[in-house]
Parts: C-alpha cells; sequence; structure tokens
C-alpha cells in the first residue's frame, strides 16, 4: 500500500538537497523500518532505528506517529546527539526513543545503525531468567556476541545510559529484560540482519518450549564450543560478503510491495 495522499504533500522530497551519503542513509534506514514493518516487528510507533550519517555527527530516526509502512527517505527525521531536530519537518520524535539510541551512539563509534524492537517473542525470551538458550544454529550467533541489561522502566531518563552502554560493551545485541530486543551494525543492513537472526532465535525458543519440552534437559543444547567459533562461521558461510549478500534481494522484496520509500 502506498504512503496516504496527505502524507505525500506534508513531505518534501529531500533527494538532490542533501548529501550523496546522507541520501543513501536515508534510503537504507527507509527500507529498514518497512522490512520491520513486513517481517511484523513492529509495535505500532513505539520502536526505533537509528542511524548516523557518515562523516557528522547527525542522525535519522522515524518521525513520531507515522507507521512503520508510512516512512519514506524523505520523511526521516534529522537530529543530533541531543536529539534536537535538524531539519523542518511536521513531525516531533520519541524522546524514550533517543535515550536509548543516543547513549549507544556516543559510546559506539564503530556503530552506525542501532535496531530495538518490541517483538512478542523477544519480550517473551527477554522476561527468561535464562534469557536467550543455546537451542538453535540461529542462536550460537547471537550468543557469541550477547548482552544483557536489566529494566529499569521506559527509558526516558539519563542516568540509565552509562549501564545500558556497560551492558552492551563491544557487542552486537543486547537482550533488554522484559522489554525487547536491540542490534547495531557497522550499517543498516548488518543492523537489520543482526535483529532478523536474534528475532528468529527467539521465535524458536518459544515453540520449542510451548512444544511441551520446558522440564529440565527437554531441550537439546548446543555445545560451547560451537558457539565461540560462530563468528567464523558466520564469516564462512556468507561468503566474507556478511549483510551485503542478503539486502539488495530484501531491497527487490520491498521494490515488488511498494518502492514509496525510496521518496
Amino acid at each position: 500500500m502506498n504512503a496516504p495522499a496527505e502524507l505525500s504533500r506534508m513531505i518534501t522530497s529531500l533527494e538532490g538537497r542533501v548529501s550523496a551519503d546522507e541520501w543513501q542513509t536515508r534510503l537504507d534506514l527507509a527500507a529498514a523500518y518497512r522490512l520491520v514493518a513486513m517481517f511484523r516487528w513492529d509495535d505500532l510507533v513505539f520502536t526505533h532505528i537509528t542511524a548516523k550519517i557518515p562523516g557528522t555527527e547527525h542522525y535519522l530516526i522515524n518521525p513520531y506517529g507515522l507507521m512503520f509502512d508510512e516512512i519514506t527517505a524523505s520523511s526521516l527525521v534529522k537530529i543530533d546527539i541531543q536529539g534536537n531536530i535538524l531539519q523542518d519537518t511536521p513531525f516531533p520524535i520519541n524522546p524514550a526513543g533517543f535515550v536509548i539510541h543516543s547513549a549507544v551512539h556516543s559510546a559506539r563509534h564503530d556503530v552506525q545503525c542501532v535496531m530495538h524492537t518490541h517483538t512478542l517473542n523477544g519480550i517473551a525470551v527477554a522476561a527468561q531468567k535464562r534469557g536467550l538458550l543455546p537451542i538453535s544454529q540461529h542462536s550460537i550467533f547471537v550468543l557469541s556476541s550477547l548482552g544483557y541489561h536489566d529494566y529499569e522502566g521506559v527509558a526516558l531518563r539519563d542516568e540509565e545510559k552509562p549501564r545500558l552502554v556497560a551492558d552492551l560493551g563491544d557487542k552486537r545485541f543486547l537482550m533488554l529484560r522484559n522489554h525487547g530486543l536491540l542490534t547495531v551494525g557497522a550499517t543498516v543492513s548488518a543492523a537489520f540482519e543482526a535483529m532478523y537472526i536474534f528475532e528468529t532465535s527467539c521465535t524458536i525458543q518459544i515453540r520449542a518450549q510451548a512444544g511441551g519440552t520446558l522440564a529440565s534437559g527437554d531441550l537439546i543444547e548446543v555445545d560451547p564450543r560451537i558457539i565461540a567459533g560462530a563468528a567464523e562461521a558466520a564469516r564462512a558461510v556468507t561468503i566474507g560478503a556478511g549483510a551485503s549478500l542478503t539486502w539488495p534481494g530484501l531491497l527487490r522484496r520491498l521494490d515488488r510491495a511498494d518502492d514509496s520509500w525510496r521518496h
């Protein structure tokens, strides 16, 4: 479905009006939002993906109030690390969203993109004392780089930031207890692929547990030595291409459904 006509009238196309790096980042981030909607990981308007514009200290975030399947490259809102809006836009941003993201972007200069979701399966696993279990091939890639952050309420307070950053450390995956999932990536595509693996791992776990395998010892767990080699296995299975192996195909899937995200 195309974005409603009234939204189109509210949004001025920024193609050719911003730098090439900013426009490419806008395209990639808009695609990520549409893919989150396509995979049904969205939570109305209440989760966030942010991306840093290369060569700057500026970031892009969703216009608060638009559904994820309505977001376009030009509708994304440019902000600074304090969350100040740096462009003309009819839309606000979600202050709770950027508390988490600004903490990560400030600490992890290797990261372009931070993705956060509130999926049913992700929260269900985040509420379990043991968290993610090593019971699937997908899970080994997450467990090789996973941190946990205890729930402190809706993320509105700056004083939570140091604890969140410490719990993430240098990892790619963070499970927010009782809250949801978070991934980071050197590119938007890398953060998206990481979230796909994270979400799939949680879905598998919930289904395995729903199959009557809650008793101790009923689930077969992967040998820790296999988890230790997961990063090298990932490089081998993607022939060194990482997320760039799947990203072009995902964009083609989006275009077949609706290419309005490009505008």
